[in-house]
């Protein structure tokens, strides 16, 4: 591993930056938002990259795009933060607790924001050293449909050409102060899937008389436990969900249709296109055999997110100078959950890492997706230093 100059005190730089970085995250804590309705987020992501001297646009609705040019405008360098909020409500008594009834930034989001802002913060004070430009990502709609696509569809990879693209999530059960980062297959693959069972209703009475969807819909839900189990290689990664099943009318009435909603998650092309076939398949045939019909329909969520190895390298090095090799983690093993931060790596070399935020000394404790989630703010300095030290080692470093 070789020095970097061009890194030295960029964190502790960054941790003079503590108070404004806990600040903007508070702020935006205070005022969740939903998947593009991120309004208020997304202007006072503009309102900062101004005072920064950052021209930025906005893109696919509440996306904003900030540019910062360095003695030239190519190679260009991604960073990408999410801004979205989670549709649940804050149970953590934090005196900075959402303000906003059923919403609550329980997955980072907010975090991810203020680093990127303060990434920007350390670089536009380096622009005159910058050997090309940054493009700051603020993304919207993470949590739902994905607000990555709209936003490549758009152009916010092109012109300048973003070469590379960089983006972390927090992680609770890595300690503040490390990272952890890997190379291949990071996140899971996801398709959505609804299945609807038909039947034919009748009196409860005399069951016989018609076709009852709901005790066919119970034999659909076992017979799927065995896609996995029975129908993908045991060596392969994959997750079959059911998550929700609404169907009948009344306690008397024998069902006429059921409708499910479920998901999967897997690790490999083949292992999706197989589990897909499977679950028609299962489903169908369960049905059929107690006389009903299952008709299957799929929505195709977020590929698989790989991490380039140069790229992963070049976060592995830039973690080692930033922080100390012994706080640089490998991932061990990749994770189900699903990012559509892998839009953005499926278009150009990339790397997704985790930034460790968790603390038991300061109850930081709660996993993401939780109504206690909260992270140590200690981690905001460390997440901005790391975002801005990869742009800076990707462009010095070419």
């Amino acid at each position: 591993m070789t020095g970097r100059r061009f890194l030295d005190g960029l964190l502790e730089e960054a941790i003079g930056l503590h108070e404004d970085l806990v600040r903007l995250r508070r702020s935006i804590h205070r005022r969740p938002e939903k998947g593009f309705e991120e309004f208020e987020t997304a202007a006072l992501v503009e309102k900062t990259l101004a005072a920064l001297q950052v021209p930025s646009e906005r893109v696919a609705g509440t996306g904003v795009v900030g540019l910062l040019e360095g003695k030239r405008r190519d190679p260009a360098v991604g960073l990408r933060a999410d801004m979205d909020a989670l549709e649940l409500e804050e149970k953590t008594g934090a005196p900075y607790a959402s303000l906003v009834p059923g919403l609550m930034h329980a997955c980072g989001h907010d975090a991810h924001t203020a680093m990127l802002l303060g990434a920007a913060m350390l670089l536009s004070r380096r622009k005159s050293e910058l050997e090309g430009s940054v493009v700051f990502l603020f993304q919207p709609a993470e949590e739902t449909t994905g607000g990555a696509r709209p936003m490549i569809e758009e152009g916010v990879l092109e012109n300048p050409r973003v070469e590379a693209v960089f983006g972390l999530h927090v992680g609770i059960g890595i300690p503040c102060g490390r990272i952890a980062v890997s190379a291949g297959t990071v996140h899971a693959a996801s398709d959505m899937f609804d299945i609807t069972v038909s039947g034919k209703g009748c009196h409860g009475a005399y069951p016989h008389e018609g076709i009852d969807a709901l005790a066919a819909a119970g034999q659909v839900v076992c017979a799927l436990q065995a896609v996995v189990s029975r129908g993908i290689d045991p060596l392969e990664p994959a997750v079959v969900s059911i998550g929700t099943i609404r169907g009948g009318s009344a306690r008397n009435v024998v069902a006429e249709s059921v409708r499910m909603e479920g998901i999967l998650r897997t690790l490999s092309p083949e292992a999706r296109r197989l589990a897909r076939e499977r679950i028609e398949t299962v489903a169908s045939r369960a049905a059929e055999a107690l006389g009903a019909r299952a008709e299957v329909r799929f929505q195709e969520g977020y590929p698989c997110l790989e991490n380039d190895p140069s790229m992963a390298a070049l976060v592995r090095e830039t973690g080692c100078l930033l922080l100390g090799e012994e706080n640089v983690l490998e991932v061990p093993r990749p994770s189900m959950g699903v990012e559509d931060f892998s839009f953005f790596a499926r278009e150009r070399k990339a790397a997704f890492f985790t930034l460790g935020a968790g603390n038991p000394a300061k109850g930081i404790v709660h996993p993401a997706h939780s109504s206690r989630f909260d992270l140590d703010e200690d981690s905001l300095p460390i997440g901005a230093a790391m975002l801005a030290g990869v742009a800076l080692n990707f462009l010095q470093g070419r």
